[in-house]
């Protein structure tokens, strides 16, 4: 009896662990997370963010690409945000964000102020969804409700922010397979690569492109391009992804992919005869396709494997474990 007694305690205590996780890994994000905890929240962002992009329009940029490469990190977690310590190899100095991510200080400064109001509630990776939602609308883009209740990481890669992010150099396939190991189809890929319409890239990441004489390219926007990254030194330079409305989220970039203006290799791969081909056409003749399907997206990347529940932390300075 006692035996039997002991198994079935076992197999309780097994059923238990294996609810709670169930019930943990499976928590729902929700819009209405901070509703009673931190009603402010999304507004005190919002000020934040809004501050941020009347000062420079190209912070707008940065703030969607700092979400879009904390997602695809480990999940949306926040850890690009922490900063090297004896213990954190910090993603930040990673190659896909060394001397280009930017945006920290404008998170944290979002973060403290919600500290004064609502301390230890807000996390710093809901930050990042919220003010990347924020950017867009704030450049002309599509709004859309972002889910809530992530949490933060206490650990960071830096071995998968050099090998998980997409890279201004890839064929085709390799992006395809790179968002779909984020459970990101290929339209999401597309529409997600049409925030490159804002934002600029420094002359070292499009040089071979513009001096290549290539078929994939226009000739006069090698030209002009030039002017601004000549062949040798000057690698920081900086050019405009979309030269046409380089401050509005909008559907030019694919009307620019249609044009062979691309400014990156990874761009003009969306139009080179392959799959994304009649995507990059529909979302250049449709603005509101373009920008529904944007969202769409944006909501599906905030929900690459989030921490929730008992989970993560959250960290009271987003650079640093608390």
């Amino acid at each position: 009896m006692s035996i039997s007694n002991n198994s079935f305690a076992a197999v309780a205590a097994i059923f238990s662990l294996v609810l709670l996780c169930s019930m943990q890994c499976h928590a729902q994000l929700s819009s209405t997370f901070y509703d009673r905890t931190c009603p402010n929240a999304l507004n005190t962002i919002r000020t934040s963010v809004r501050q941020a992009v009347s000062a420079e329009r190209r912070m707008a940029a940065s703030l969607i690409r700092l979400h879009f490469h904390d997602c695809f990190v480990q999940g949306c977690d926040g850890s690009i945000l922490l900063d090297e310590t004896p213990t954190i190899v910090s993603e930040k100095t990673a190659l896909p964000n060394l001397g280009s991510a930017r945006g920290y200080g404008i998170i944290e400064d979002a973060k403290r102020e919600l500290e004064k109001t609502c301390p230890g509630v807000v996390s710093c990776a809901d930050i990042l969804a919220v003010a990347a939602r924020d950017a867009s609308t704030l450049v002309g883009g599509p709004s859309w409700t972002v889910k809530l209740g992530r949490r933060d990481s206490t650990t960071a890669s830096h071995t998968l922010a050099e090998t998980d992010l997409p890279g201004p150099f890839d064929p085709l396939d390799r992006i395809i397979s790179g968002f779909a190991n984020k459970g990101l189809n290929t339209r999401d890929m597309v529409a997600l690569s049409g925030a490159h319409s804002i934002g600029q890239a420094q002359c070292f990441l499009f040089r071979d492109r513009i001096y290549s004489n290539g078929t994939d390219i226009d000739a006069g926007f090698a030209s002009t391009r030039r002017r601004q990254c000549p062949q040798e030194d000057q690698n920081g330079n900086l050019a405009p992804l979309d030269l046409v409305t380089p401050n509005q989220l909008d559907n030019n970039y694919f009307k620019n992919l249609i044009q062979r203006k691309g400014l990156l290799q990874s761009d003009q791969v969306l139009l080179s005869g392959g799959s994304t081909d009649s995507i990059v056409t529909e979302y250049s003749n449709n603005p509101s396709t373009f920008a529904s399907d944007f969202a769409a997206a944006m909501i599906r990347m905030g929900d690459i494997s989030p921490l929730t529940g008992q989970n993560g932390i959250i960290r009271t300075v987003c650079g640093s474990i608390n």
